[in-house]
Protein backbone atom coordinates (compact mmCIF):
# COMPACT_ATOMS: atom_id res chain seq x y z
CA UNK A 1 0.00 0.00 0.00
CA UNK A 2 1.33 3.37 -0.84
CA UNK A 3 0.16 6.86 0.78
CA UNK A 4 0.81 10.21 0.07
CA UNK A 5 1.22 12.64 3.38
CA UNK A 6 0.48 16.48 2.25
CA UNK A 7 -0.29 19.35 4.40
CA UNK A 8 -1.01 22.96 4.98
CA UNK A 9 -2.76 23.22 1.76
CA UNK A 10 -3.93 27.03 2.79
CA UNK A 11 -6.47 26.97 -0.26
CA UNK A 12 -8.02 30.85 -0.50
CA UNK A 13 -4.17 32.16 1.01
CA UNK A 14 -2.65 35.42 -0.82
CA UNK A 15 0.79 35.93 -1.32
CA UNK A 16 1.46 40.03 -0.72
CA UNK A 17 -1.65 40.88 -2.05
CA UNK A 18 -1.40 38.36 -5.06
CA UNK A 19 -3.85 35.77 -5.07
CA UNK A 20 -2.65 32.24 -5.21
CA UNK A 21 -6.07 30.26 -6.09
CA UNK A 22 -4.66 29.84 -9.86
CA UNK A 23 -1.51 28.27 -8.47
CA UNK A 24 -3.67 26.49 -5.67
CA UNK A 25 -5.50 24.94 -8.53
CA UNK A 26 -2.32 23.87 -10.63
CA UNK A 27 -0.76 22.44 -7.77
CA UNK A 28 -4.06 20.28 -7.07
CA UNK A 29 -3.19 18.90 -10.75
CA UNK A 30 0.40 17.94 -10.34
CA UNK A 31 -1.45 16.14 -6.59
CA UNK A 32 -3.93 14.17 -8.84
CA UNK A 33 -0.98 13.10 -11.39
CA UNK A 34 1.17 12.11 -8.62
CA UNK A 35 -1.76 9.75 -7.08
CA UNK A 36 -2.05 8.23 -10.59
CA UNK A 37 1.61 7.69 -11.74
CA UNK A 38 2.57 6.47 -8.06
CA UNK A 39 -0.52 4.20 -7.38
CA UNK A 40 -1.17 6.16 -4.59
CA UNK A 41 -4.06 4.66 -2.30
CA UNK A 42 -4.37 7.01 0.24
CA UNK A 43 -3.47 11.06 0.31
CA UNK A 44 -3.05 12.27 4.19
CA UNK A 45 -3.89 16.18 4.88
CA UNK A 46 -2.38 17.13 8.19
CA UNK A 47 -4.72 19.91 8.65
CA UNK A 48 -5.03 23.47 7.37
CA UNK A 49 -6.73 22.57 4.55
CA UNK A 50 -8.09 26.03 4.10
CA UNK A 51 -6.23 29.24 4.72
CA UNK A 52 -9.03 30.67 6.97
CA UNK A 53 -12.10 29.71 9.17
CA UNK A 54 -14.61 30.72 6.51
CA UNK A 55 -13.57 30.55 3.18
CA UNK A 56 -14.96 31.64 -0.04
CA UNK A 57 -17.27 30.21 -1.87
CA UNK A 58 -15.06 29.39 -4.79
CA UNK A 59 -12.49 28.26 -2.10
CA UNK A 60 -14.88 25.35 -1.33
CA UNK A 61 -15.51 24.29 -4.92
CA UNK A 62 -11.52 23.77 -5.02
CA UNK A 63 -11.17 21.41 -2.36
CA UNK A 64 -14.56 19.85 -3.54
CA UNK A 65 -12.92 19.76 -6.99
CA UNK A 66 -9.76 18.20 -5.33
CA UNK A 67 -11.43 15.35 -3.23
CA UNK A 68 -13.39 14.18 -6.20
CA UNK A 69 -10.33 14.35 -8.70
CA UNK A 70 -8.84 12.13 -5.68
CA UNK A 71 -11.49 9.56 -5.25
CA UNK A 72 -12.10 9.46 -9.45
CA UNK A 73 -7.69 8.29 -9.28
CA UNK A 74 -8.82 5.77 -7.00
CA UNK A 75 -7.52 7.50 -3.70
CA UNK A 76 -8.79 7.74 -0.06
CA UNK A 77 -8.50 10.69 1.81
CA UNK A 78 -7.86 11.35 5.31
CA UNK A 79 -7.61 14.87 6.55
CA UNK A 80 -7.30 16.27 9.62
CA UNK A 81 -8.35 20.39 10.36
CA UNK A 82 -5.28 22.54 11.40
CA UNK A 83 -5.46 25.62 13.34
CA UNK A 84 -6.55 27.99 10.51
CA UNK A 85 -9.87 25.62 9.83
CA UNK A 86 -12.88 25.44 11.44
CA UNK A 87 -13.26 22.00 12.80
CA UNK A 88 -17.05 22.27 13.06
CA UNK A 89 -17.40 23.40 9.41
CA UNK A 90 -14.78 21.30 7.83
CA UNK A 91 -16.22 18.12 9.45
CA UNK A 92 -19.66 18.87 8.21
CA UNK A 93 -21.51 15.72 6.29
CA UNK A 94 -18.28 13.79 7.70
CA UNK A 95 -20.39 10.44 7.85
CA UNK A 96 -21.94 10.78 4.35
CA UNK A 97 -18.35 11.97 3.05
CA UNK A 98 -16.76 8.47 4.43
CA UNK A 99 -18.88 6.67 2.08
CA UNK A 100 -17.10 8.07 -0.93
CA UNK A 101 -13.76 7.06 0.52
CA UNK A 102 -13.12 10.71 2.47
CA UNK A 103 -12.07 10.55 6.54
CA UNK A 104 -12.51 13.89 8.06
CA UNK A 105 -11.23 13.93 11.70
CA UNK A 106 -12.06 16.92 13.24
CA UNK A 107 -13.60 15.92 16.48
CA UNK A 108 -12.49 14.74 19.74
CA UNK A 109 -14.99 11.83 19.89
CA UNK A 110 -12.99 10.74 16.55
CA UNK A 111 -9.66 10.98 18.08
CA UNK A 112 -9.36 6.63 18.78
CA UNK A 113 -11.16 6.26 15.35
CA UNK A 114 -8.95 5.14 13.04
CA UNK A 115 -9.55 4.36 9.03
CA UNK A 116 -8.86 0.84 9.21
CA UNK A 117 -6.97 -0.73 5.94
CA UNK A 118 -5.96 -4.60 5.17
CA UNK A 119 -2.62 -5.31 4.57
CA UNK A 120 -2.01 -8.29 2.03
CA UNK A 121 0.29 -8.80 -1.18
CA UNK A 122 -3.01 -8.68 -3.25
CA UNK A 123 -5.48 -6.32 -1.57
CA UNK A 124 -6.67 -2.98 -2.79
CA UNK A 125 -7.09 0.13 -0.14
CA UNK A 126 -10.48 -1.12 0.79
CA UNK A 127 -12.75 -0.58 4.19
CA UNK A 128 -12.76 -4.55 3.92
CA UNK A 129 -11.00 -5.62 7.50
CA UNK A 130 -11.75 -8.83 8.51
CA UNK A 131 -13.52 -10.02 11.51
CA UNK A 132 -11.23 -13.18 12.12
CA UNK A 133 -8.55 -12.74 14.91
CA UNK A 134 -5.82 -14.71 12.32
CA UNK A 135 -6.42 -12.46 9.34
CA UNK A 136 -3.53 -9.97 7.92
CA UNK A 137 -2.25 -7.12 9.21
CA UNK A 138 -3.51 -3.97 9.48
CA UNK A 139 -2.89 -0.12 8.87
CA UNK A 140 -4.65 2.15 11.29
CA UNK A 141 -4.29 5.71 10.11
CA UNK A 142 -5.52 8.05 13.11
CA UNK A 143 -6.17 12.02 13.07
CA UNK A 144 -5.16 14.04 15.52
CA UNK A 145 -7.01 17.31 14.64
CA UNK A 146 -5.30 21.34 15.98
CA UNK A 147 -5.91 21.02 19.66
CA UNK A 148 -6.77 24.24 21.47
CA UNK A 149 -5.66 24.09 24.82
CA UNK A 150 -8.02 26.00 26.60
CA UNK A 151 -11.18 24.84 24.82
CA UNK A 152 -10.09 20.59 25.22
CA UNK A 153 -8.02 20.59 27.97
CA UNK A 154 -11.45 19.45 30.51
CA UNK A 155 -12.50 16.83 28.05
CA UNK A 156 -9.68 15.00 27.43
CA UNK A 157 -9.19 15.25 31.48
CA UNK A 158 -6.04 17.19 32.10
CA UNK A 159 -5.55 20.31 34.39
CA UNK A 160 -3.18 21.96 32.87
CA UNK A 161 -4.40 23.67 29.38
CA UNK A 162 -1.15 23.65 27.55
CA UNK A 163 -0.27 21.82 24.24
CA UNK A 164 2.07 19.47 25.74
CA UNK A 165 -1.09 17.93 27.82
CA UNK A 166 -3.55 18.11 25.60
CA UNK A 167 -1.45 16.19 22.90
CA UNK A 168 -0.32 13.60 25.39
CA UNK A 169 -3.56 12.85 26.60
CA UNK A 170 -4.25 12.48 22.41
CA UNK A 171 -1.82 10.42 21.97
CA UNK A 172 -2.50 8.67 25.18
CA UNK A 173 -5.92 7.70 23.44
CA UNK A 174 -4.39 6.34 19.67
CA UNK A 175 -2.11 4.04 21.81
CA UNK A 176 -5.18 2.88 24.17
CA UNK A 177 -6.63 1.41 20.51
CA UNK A 178 -3.85 0.57 19.50
CA UNK A 179 -3.09 -1.67 22.17
CA UNK A 180 -6.69 -3.43 21.80
CA UNK A 181 -6.64 -4.15 18.46
CA UNK A 182 -2.69 -5.37 18.67
CA UNK A 183 -3.94 -8.49 20.58
CA UNK A 184 -5.66 -10.26 18.04
CA UNK A 185 -3.54 -9.13 15.04
CA UNK A 186 -0.75 -6.79 14.02
CA UNK A 187 -1.50 -3.30 13.33
CA UNK A 188 0.69 -0.55 11.83
CA UNK A 189 -0.06 2.95 12.46
CA UNK A 190 -0.10 6.25 10.63
CA UNK A 191 -0.61 9.17 12.86
CA UNK A 192 -1.96 12.67 11.36
CA UNK A 193 -1.03 15.58 13.91
CA UNK A 194 -1.49 18.82 13.74
CA UNK A 195 1.24 20.83 15.70
CA UNK A 196 4.26 21.99 16.55
CA UNK A 197 7.01 20.14 17.39
CA UNK A 198 10.42 19.73 19.24
CA UNK A 199 13.35 20.43 16.17
CA UNK A 200 11.14 21.73 13.56
CA UNK A 201 12.28 24.85 11.43
CA UNK A 202 9.74 26.97 10.94
CA UNK A 203 9.34 29.53 8.58
CA UNK A 204 7.35 33.33 8.66
CA UNK A 205 4.30 32.09 7.26
CA UNK A 206 2.96 30.10 10.31
CA UNK A 207 0.37 31.31 12.56
CA UNK A 208 2.50 31.57 15.71
CA UNK A 209 1.31 28.61 18.16
CA UNK A 210 3.13 29.98 21.31
CA UNK A 211 0.61 32.39 22.55
CA UNK A 212 -1.16 31.56 25.68
CA UNK A 213 1.39 29.11 26.85
CA UNK A 214 1.16 26.97 23.97
CA UNK A 215 4.29 25.52 22.74
CA UNK A 216 6.38 22.97 20.94
CA UNK A 217 5.42 19.58 21.91
CA UNK A 218 8.10 16.96 22.90
CA UNK A 219 9.13 14.57 19.46
CA UNK A 220 9.04 11.44 22.36
CA UNK A 221 4.79 11.59 22.34
CA UNK A 222 4.99 10.05 18.76
CA UNK A 223 7.33 7.28 20.02
CA UNK A 224 6.07 3.99 18.94
CA UNK A 225 3.89 4.91 16.19
CA UNK A 226 5.21 3.45 12.07
CA UNK A 227 4.38 6.62 11.18
CA UNK A 228 3.78 10.03 12.25
CA UNK A 229 2.29 12.45 9.80
CA UNK A 230 2.86 15.88 11.02
CA UNK A 231 1.51 19.62 9.42
CA UNK A 232 1.88 23.07 10.81
CA UNK A 233 5.03 23.90 9.24
CA UNK A 234 5.40 24.92 5.72
CA UNK A 235 9.23 23.69 5.10
CA UNK A 236 9.57 19.43 4.62
CA UNK A 237 11.33 17.80 7.08
CA UNK A 238 12.56 15.15 9.09
CA UNK A 239 12.17 15.45 12.80
CA UNK A 240 12.98 11.70 12.69
CA UNK A 241 12.61 8.42 10.29
CA UNK A 242 8.86 7.95 11.32
CA UNK A 243 8.01 11.65 12.07
CA UNK A 244 8.00 14.03 9.13
CA UNK A 245 6.57 17.19 8.02
CA UNK A 246 5.26 17.44 4.56
CA UNK A 247 5.79 21.17 4.45
CA UNK A 248 3.04 23.22 2.16
CA UNK A 249 2.61 22.93 -1.30
CA UNK A 250 3.94 26.11 -2.25
CA UNK A 251 5.48 28.90 -0.63
CA UNK A 252 3.49 31.40 1.68
CA UNK A 253 5.96 33.91 2.50
CA UNK A 254 9.52 35.00 1.60
CA UNK A 255 11.37 32.91 3.99
CA UNK A 256 10.50 29.71 1.91
CA UNK A 257 12.44 31.01 -0.79
CA UNK A 258 14.86 28.29 -0.39
CA UNK A 259 12.27 25.59 -0.19
CA UNK A 260 11.42 22.46 -2.22
CA UNK A 261 8.31 21.67 -1.74
CA UNK A 262 6.55 18.41 -1.96
CA UNK A 263 5.35 15.54 0.24
CA UNK A 264 6.30 11.86 1.63
CA UNK A 265 5.01 8.81 -0.33
CA UNK A 266 5.23 6.02 2.32
CA UNK A 267 5.03 2.44 1.24
CA UNK A 268 3.46 0.06 3.97
CA UNK A 269 3.15 -3.88 3.49
CA UNK A 270 2.60 -6.52 6.46
CA UNK A 271 6.14 -6.07 7.46
CA UNK A 272 5.54 -2.25 8.41
CA UNK A 273 7.23 0.80 6.67
CA UNK A 274 9.50 -0.41 4.05
CA UNK A 275 10.19 2.79 2.56
CA UNK A 276 9.61 7.00 2.19
CA UNK A 277 10.36 8.83 -0.30
CA UNK A 278 10.42 12.58 -1.71
CA UNK A 279 8.08 13.55 -4.30
CA UNK A 280 8.45 17.19 -5.30
CA UNK A 281 5.61 19.81 -6.58
CA UNK A 282 6.58 22.18 -8.89
CA UNK A 283 6.90 25.83 -8.40
CA UNK A 284 4.23 28.06 -10.36
CA UNK A 285 6.91 31.26 -9.91
CA UNK A 286 9.85 31.99 -8.34
CA UNK A 287 10.76 34.05 -5.48
CA UNK A 288 13.84 36.26 -5.11
CA UNK A 289 15.28 37.71 -2.02
CA UNK A 290 17.64 40.67 -3.00
CA UNK A 291 19.83 43.60 -1.64
CA UNK A 292 21.99 46.37 -2.97
CA UNK A 293 21.81 49.14 -3.88
CA UNK A 294 19.24 50.69 -6.50
CA UNK A 295 21.40 51.27 -9.29
CA UNK A 296 23.45 47.55 -9.43
CA UNK A 297 20.11 45.66 -8.86
CA UNK A 298 18.55 47.76 -12.01
CA UNK A 299 22.42 47.06 -14.31
CA UNK A 300 23.50 43.62 -12.88
CA UNK A 301 23.38 40.86 -15.02
CA UNK A 302 23.91 38.46 -12.18
CA UNK A 303 19.84 39.31 -11.52
CA UNK A 304 18.43 38.71 -14.67
CA UNK A 305 16.64 35.58 -13.21
CA UNK A 306 14.65 37.82 -11.14
CA UNK A 307 13.23 39.35 -13.36
CA UNK A 308 10.13 37.08 -13.88
CA UNK A 309 9.68 36.27 -10.02
CA UNK A 310 7.74 37.64 -6.91
CA UNK A 311 11.09 39.76 -5.32
CA UNK A 312 11.60 41.51 -1.91
CA UNK A 313 14.16 44.05 -1.89
CA UNK A 314 15.85 45.55 0.58
CA UNK A 315 18.12 48.52 -0.59
CA UNK A 316 21.10 49.55 1.17
CA UNK A 317 21.78 53.40 -0.52
CA UNK A 318 23.12 55.73 1.75
CA UNK A 319 19.98 57.64 1.52
CA UNK A 320 16.19 56.65 -0.22
CA UNK A 321 16.71 56.93 -3.49
CA UNK A 322 13.20 58.51 -4.94
CA UNK A 323 10.30 56.32 -6.67
CA UNK A 324 12.78 53.68 -5.47
CA UNK A 325 9.36 51.56 -6.07
CA UNK A 326 8.87 52.51 -10.05
CA UNK A 327 11.77 52.47 -10.68
CA UNK A 328 12.79 48.96 -9.34
CA UNK A 329 9.45 47.21 -11.16
CA UNK A 330 10.91 48.49 -14.28
CA UNK A 331 13.27 45.79 -14.10
CA UNK A 332 11.40 43.25 -11.73
CA UNK A 333 7.87 44.37 -12.31
CA UNK A 334 6.35 41.90 -9.81
CA UNK A 335 8.47 43.18 -6.36
CA UNK A 336 6.07 42.75 -4.11
CA UNK A 337 8.26 44.00 -0.74
CA UNK A 338 10.35 46.82 -0.27
CA UNK A 339 12.64 47.46 2.46
CA UNK A 340 15.63 50.11 3.50
CA UNK A 341 18.71 49.27 5.42
CA UNK A 342 21.10 51.62 4.30
CA UNK A 343 24.92 51.02 4.51
CA UNK A 344 26.92 53.79 5.97
CA UNK A 345 23.77 56.22 6.99
CA UNK A 346 24.57 59.04 9.01
CA UNK A 347 24.43 58.57 13.04
CA UNK A 348 21.39 60.98 13.03
CA UNK A 349 19.36 58.88 10.72
CA UNK A 350 19.45 55.86 13.15
CA UNK A 351 18.45 58.36 16.11
CA UNK A 352 14.85 58.13 17.31
CA UNK A 353 12.32 61.11 15.71
CA UNK A 354 11.69 61.60 19.35
CA UNK A 355 15.10 62.31 20.34
CA UNK A 356 15.08 64.42 17.27
CA UNK A 357 12.03 66.58 17.92
CA UNK A 358 13.36 67.20 21.60
CA UNK A 359 16.58 69.03 19.92
CA UNK A 360 14.58 71.00 17.18
CA UNK A 361 14.61 74.72 17.29
CA UNK A 362 12.32 76.28 14.94
CA UNK A 363 9.31 74.88 12.92
CA UNK A 364 11.32 74.54 9.54
CA UNK A 365 13.98 72.28 11.72
CA UNK A 366 10.88 70.16 13.06
CA UNK A 367 9.65 69.92 9.46
CA UNK A 368 13.44 68.92 7.87
CA UNK A 369 13.76 66.60 10.91
CA UNK A 370 10.59 64.61 9.92
CA UNK A 371 11.48 64.48 6.27
CA UNK A 372 14.63 63.32 7.06
CA UNK A 373 13.41 60.77 9.46
CA UNK A 374 10.60 59.28 7.05
CA UNK A 375 12.78 59.13 3.89
CA UNK A 376 16.48 58.62 5.37
CA UNK A 377 17.93 61.78 3.90
CA UNK A 378 18.08 65.24 4.40
CA UNK A 379 15.94 67.81 2.98
CA UNK A 380 17.94 69.77 0.01
CA UNK A 381 17.89 73.70 -0.55
CA UNK A 382 14.57 73.85 -2.74
CA UNK A 383 12.25 71.36 -0.64
CA UNK A 384 13.55 73.72 2.33
CA UNK A 385 12.17 76.35 0.24
CA UNK A 386 9.30 75.01 -0.24
CA UNK A 387 8.61 74.07 3.51
CA UNK A 388 10.25 77.65 4.43
CA UNK A 389 7.23 78.87 2.34
CA UNK A 390 4.46 76.72 3.35
CA UNK A 391 5.24 77.65 7.11
CA UNK A 392 5.24 81.54 6.31
CA UNK A 393 1.63 81.07 4.35
CA UNK A 394 0.65 79.44 7.10
CA UNK A 395 2.02 82.53 9.75
CA UNK A 396 0.37 85.55 7.50
CA UNK A 397 -3.01 83.12 7.42
CA UNK A 398 -3.21 83.16 11.14
CA UNK A 399 -1.85 86.72 11.45
CA UNK A 400 -4.43 88.00 9.05
CA UNK A 401 -7.02 86.14 11.49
Amino acid sequence: MRLLHTSDWHLGRSFHGVGMLDAQRAFIDQLVGVVREESVDVVLIAGDVYDRALPGVDVVGLLDDALVRLSAAGAKVVLTSGNHDSAIRLGFASRLLERGGVHLRTRLGELDTPLLLPLTDDAEATDAVPNDPGAAPVLAIYGIPWLEPRLVAAQLGVESASHFEVTRAATALVRADLAARSKDRTVHSVVLAHTFASGGISSDSERDLSIGGVGAVPLDLFDGFSYTALGHLHGRQSLSPAVRYSGSPLAYSFSEARHQKGGWLIDVDASGITAVTEVHWDAPRRLAVLRGKLEDLLTDEEHAWAEGAYCQITLTDAQRPNQAMERLRARFPDTLVLGFDPEGAEASARTSYSSRLAQAGDDLSICCGFLEHVRGRRADEPESAILAEALEAVRLEGVSR
